[in-house]
């Protein structure tokens, strides 16, 4: 039973850095360095920064502009600004016209994620969704269509998201 148990771990080791081989050796996107917009939308912040969110946020855009698949875990308690790191990198994103997937457990972190994106965002022309049970059969339809030809910058939702009939146009990040 224990040996049994250690070749598993080992197994398991040995699939996760054969995942991790395969992804180094694949180019990313090399997003391009911030723009006016980008400049001018992270000013717009209401609050200060703080120190380690300032490095999350400068670790984000490094490896997003390093052409290099990136894998990158924030961490945080509650209010301690990882939605602005991750709406900082969305726009970065979306600035390149690539799309965004933002996926959240619950329907309510999901539409009050949807509200702070969306009014953010709103100065720039940026569509944001919400992919959720809040939303009706038919509006889910609509967005799930938009999202397969890339009007949608911006979805924000819950496991809806990763349902088969989901389909992203050209989705490069998933926070």
């Amino acid at each position: 039973e224990k040996d049994a148990a250690e070749r598993a771990v080992r197994d398991l080791a040995a699939d996760l850095l054969e995942i991790q081989a395969t992804r180094e050796a694949k180019a990313g996107i090399a997003f391009p360095p911030d723009t006016p917009w980008q400049n001018e939308f992270e000013a717009s912040f209401p609050y200060q920064e703080t120190e380690d969110q300032e490095r999350a946020i400068y670790d984000v855009k490094r490896d997003m502009e390093n052409g290099r698949p990136m894998d990158r875990l924030i961490c945080g308690d509650v209010g301690y600004g990882k939605t602005e790191v991750a709406m900082r990198g969305a726009f970065k994103c979306v600035m390149s016209g690539k799309q965004v997937a933002v996926l959240v457990p619950t329907t309510v972190l999901a539409q009050q994620h949807y509200e702070v994106f969306a009014e953010r965002m709103a100065a720039y022309p940026v569509r944001v969704e919400l992919l959720c049970r809040f939303r009706t059969l038919p509006e889910q339809a609509d967005v799930v269509r938009a999202l397969a030809t890339g009007s949608v910058d911006i979805v924000i939702g819950t496991h809806r998201l990763i349902q088969p009939d989901v389909r992203f146009k050209d989705l490069v990040l998933v926070i």
